[in-house]
């Protein structure tokens, strides 16, 4: 959600800038701005669109030269997607200029504060009120840039990411962060701000994280200072050494990013299970899960906390750990969670699921879950996240980057981590046998396998989609472990093509939804021969004889739902609780073949952030 590029260095910037802002897209946005310091003046461009359209009035509008810069994209949050609100905006001065991630929720207030004390707003922005406010202290005060940006932050209450630049300082960049990512790209002579590393990766593999309520001081030829924001106190800054290459965020070759993510799925599974599943052994090596193996045993109950496809993937879990591992889940919406006073115990494991690690929601549940003292793990994509930080432990899916605003690897190596999970705690505990034990890490190991043959149902999924491009609605059902799937798939389509979908349990089609059902409703059934399969196919039946159109997910070779399927798309046989990363895979070549069909935007769809940064 939004997202920050900077540089100071040696280098010209505008091109750094613009190509990290290409390479941002993916976190949603409406809207691109860029300010650069040409060695006299600021030169300032943004526009309502994509960054393609600020390059194009960047080109009449001004001079790109010089070695400072910072560029924007926004999601908007107060104020309309527009020229004027976009970012960056400028202090009444015109000195300071400044970008910005997050909700200043007391904004108002502050704003009233600064009219009364003669400031004009062009904006309804809350980032043009923090601008204004941080040149207030800084005349107030008679301070310098950082230290007026540290008085002013202590006045704020909300979430953000900055970046602020005074012309009159132009060796200097000041940045700070609580509860939107901020990286820091540490090249010769040279220093790369950014959302996360994308922007920065073919420049350097060294990087710092701020942590939140952290401010730095970033000085050309003199290096970085890290301060507290609250009491001033310098911070050690932690160098990670970046694992991301350049080809990992690149498209190589497919049309689209989620496309190739979809394709890349088997290779993600297996990196998730590489040096975790030692099948010879019959051992499963999780260092999060051994260390904590009596917060586990010993918990009352498991609490899964997600959003969107994390929370699926939760869902499917559910079923896992109480199938498998005989312990209580219950599965909360983060967003739920953090404001309904939940009944937490020292005794209750909290699992966050979040592909990112930077999930706002999910944070606070975390935060929430952590001051009631019980056990914090976290399971996400990002390494050096906030939730890898936040939690006690956890546990990195290595799925790669994702750049797709539609999560698709995310998910099934979500569910290979939890499954790896369950596994372990079961033969723990005992509540799995040893042949069973060792029949699901065969099958296991055996899915990316299995997950290319679902792939190579490529061709016949385009047709069907032609088929029902223009549909209007389209339901989704599934039962036990494919219930979760049936949800995803139904987001799936939502997401990427805005077609109205709805997933629900095959057996409470009857409990209402069963009255949208006629000629044009296109129904996709999850019936493969594990679990309830007998019960799904009446349910086929009772949609066949309301004329519904069926498009069966069904078990490879099975005759029985293809006699009754306007369609059917096969997937390799595996065991119930491992069908859900089968499943899954036809139901994302669908959407998002219609949506492409329907000439969408598959990467960013309208509206949608990859990373949803604030409330």
């Amino acid at each position: 959600m939004c997202g920050i590029v900077g540089y100071i260095g040696h280098r010209e910037a505008y091109p750094i800038i613009i190509e990290g802002l290409k390479r941002l897209e993916y976190r949603g946005y409406d809207s691109a701005g860029i300010a650069l310091f040409d060695g006299t003046d600021l030169k300032v461009s943004k526009t309502k669109g994509k960054v393609a359209d600020l390059e194009n009035i960047s080109e009449k509008e001004i001079t790109k030269t010089g070695n400072v810069g910072i560029g924007h994209t926004r999601w908007a949050t107060h104020g309309v997607p527009n020229d004027v609100n976009s970012h960056p905006h400028t202090s009444n001065s015109g000195d300071l200029v400044i970008i910005h991630n997050g909700i200043i929720e007391n904004y108002e207030s502050l704003k009233q504060e600064l009219i009364a004390r003669g400031y004009t707003f062009k904006s309804d922005t809350d980032t043009e009120v923090l601008i204004n406010l941080i040149e207030d202290v800084k005349k107030q005060e008679d301070v310098k840039l950082g230290k007026a940006v540290q008085i002013a932050l202590n006045q704020v209450i909300g979430a953000y990411a900055i970046t602020v630049f005074d012309k009159n300082k132009p060796e200097e960049i000041v940045v700070a962060r609580l509860g939107s990512p901020l990286a820091v790209g540490i090249g010769e002579d040279e220093f790369f701000i950014a959302s996360d590393a994308s922007p920065f990766i073919e420049y350097t593999k060294d990087a710092i994280y701020l942590e939140d309520e952290e401010m730095a001081i970033i000085r050309f030829h003199k290096g970085i200072k890290i301060r507290k924001i609250k009491d001033d106190s310098l911070v050690d800054p932690y160098i990670q050494k970046l694992q991301l290459n350049l080809e990992e965020i690149e498209k190589g070759g497919y049309d689209h990013f989620m496309l190739k993510e979809i394709h890349e799925q088997p290779k993600a599974i297996t990196d998730t299970y590489r040096g975790r599943l030692l099948r010879d052994q019959a051992i499963i090596k999780m260092a999060g899960v051994e260390d904590n193996m009596k917060k586990f045993l010993n918990a009352n109950r498991i609490i899964i906390v997600a959003c969107g496809t994390s929370w699926h993937a939760g869902l499917v879990a559910e079923y896992i750990f109480e199938d498998l591992a005989r312990i209580p889940v219950e599965v909360e919406y983060a967003s739920e969670f953090r404001y309904r006073n939940p009944v937490i115990r020292e005794d209750d494991v909290l699992i966050a699921i979040s592909q990112s690690g930077e999930t706002a929601d999910t944070l606070a549940a975390i935060k929430l879950a952590k001051s009631k003292g019980a056990f914090v793990f976290g399971v996400c994509n990002v390494v050096g996240s906030s939730i890898a930080r936040e939690t006690d432990a956890g546990a990195y899916t290595h799925a790669g980057p994702e750049i797709g605003v539609a999560s698709t690897k995310a998910f099934t190596t979500q569910i290979t981590v939890l499954t790896l999970m369950a596994l372990r705690l079961s033969r723990a505990k005992g509540t799995i046998t040893s042949s069973e034990y060792r029949r699901h890490l065969l099958e296991l190991e055996m899915i990316p396998g299995k997950v290319e043959k679902a792939l190579e149902s490529d061709a016949h999924i385009r047709y069907i989609a032609d088929i029902y491009k223009d549909a209007s609605n389209c339901l989704y059902l599934g039962r036990g472990y494919n219930f979760p799937v049936a949800l995803e798939g139904a987001l799936k389509l939502k997401e990427i093509s805005y077609i109205h979908a709805e997933g629900y349990p095959a057996a409470e089609m009857k409990h209402g939804p069963i009255a949208l059902i006629d000629e044009n409703m296109p129904i996709v059934v999850i019936a493969t021969k594990k679990g309830h399969y007998e019960k799904v196919v009446s349910n086929i039946q009772e949609i066949k004889s309301r004329k519904g159109k069926i498009i069966g997910i069904v078990t490879e070779g099975d005759e029985q739902v293809k006699e009754l399927a306007d369609h059917v798309i096969e997937v390799p046989e595996t065991l119930e609780s491992l069908s859900p990363l089968l499943t899954t895979i036809p139901l994302q070549l669908l959407s998002y073949y219609i949506a492409v069909m329907l000439d969408k935007n598959v990467d960013q769809p309208r509206n949608l952030a990859k990373s949803v940064t604030v409330e």
